[in-house]
């Protein structure tokens, strides 16, 4: 049986992660999440615990963190545990330099454990301001200087240096707008969801021509779950994204069109920081890495709807 780390495990995109490692029964999982922003509510509660459990525990802490990987010995860990939220990370910048701690934790005890391989969910943050489009994993710099960004490289250096020294190999996830049933309302896509369906005004920073793609949770988690099984990406980094840009006033007012709300839309100041003029991947190696195409942001959007975390504001 293989045994699977997941911190971060009762976020969004490491619950969804850990569900579909989960319903592999070759899999042992251990989820670990310290609950500052992940949730009881979006662990698989529903799958019988034969082949996961979860631990409460703070990665940033390293005897919550020795105690779960000295005591298992995992063969994968998907580091997936941070601050997240463009709002909540310029608010408590300093508690988003603790994540740090984390990546010291983590690849001290897998090198020391032998672990396989560390998966790491970057940020497409760490771009900054794009200065060519789509942005490519290689060619485009990373100059971002947001702490959040900037803690997400210094987390890609971490993994290349540990490579470099002790052998430890690793995979970076740059991920990119990612939506799906399980995200908070704190981030654009469900929070634009829930407001419309209530009826009430959806709120946007500054004029609302800033640009992103959106990737549906499945399309993201598949690919990194391709890079696990089939042995690709590693030593390297590939983006997780959608390809298709959207400015953030029409994605507002398509949501408004297929809820068919009273929603009117309301614009506030820019932000000072991190709402970046436009963001778009590179997603060629994502997309030949699935072997599919992937979920346009008109079916996600009839999905969500569907599903019984917004058809109860309906």
């Amino acid at each position: 049986m293989t045994r699977i780390l997941v911190t971060g495990g009762a976020g969004f995109i490491g619950s969804v992660l850990a569900e579909k490692l989960i319903s592999n029964k070759e899999n042992f999982v251990v989820i670990v999440d310290d609950l500052s922003t992940g949730s009881l509510d979006k662990l698989p509660n529903h799958l019988p615990n034969q082949n996961w459990r979860f631990v409460k525990a703070d990665v940033n802490e390293y005897r919550d963190i020795a105690e779960i990987m000295l005591g298992k010995k995992f063969d994968y860990v998907f580091h997936y545990a941070a601050l997240v939220g463009v709002q909540r990370t310029q608010e408590y910048p300093v508690k988003v330099l603790r994540d740090i701690e984390g990546f010291k934790h983590v690849l001290n005890l897998s090198k020391s454990t032998g672990v396989k391989r560390v998966f790491f969910s970057s940020s497409s943050e760490v771009y900054g301001e794009p200065v060519e489009l789509p942005q490519h994993e290689q060619t485009t710099p990373l100059n971002s200087k947001v702490p959040y960004a900037v803690v997400k490289n210094i987390g890609e250096a971490f993994l290349r240096s540990y490579k470099q020294e002790f052998g430890l190999d690793y995979t970076i996830f740059r991920f990119f707008n990612t939506y799906g049933p399980k995200q908070s309302d704190d981030f654009v896509m469900s929070k634009f969801l829930y407001k419309a369906l209530r009826g009430e005004d959806i709120t946007i920073y500054g004029d609302g021509s800033q640009t992103r793609t959106f990737c549906f949770c499945d399309d993201n988690v598949d690919a990194c779950l391709k890079a696990l099984y089939d042995k690709k990406v590693i030593n390297d980094v590939i983006n997780i994204g959608g390809e298709h840009e959207i400015k953030i006033i029409d994605l507002a007012k398509k949501i408004i069109e297929a809820t068919n709300s009273t929603s009117k839309i309301i614009h506030l100041p820019p932000l000072k920081d991190g709402d970046m003029a436009r963001r778009c991947p590179d997603n060629t190696k994502m997309r030949s890495l699935l072997g599919r195409e992937l979920i346009t942001i008109d079916e996600g959007i009839k999905i969500l709807l569907e599903s019984p975390q917004f058809q109860i504001n309906q």
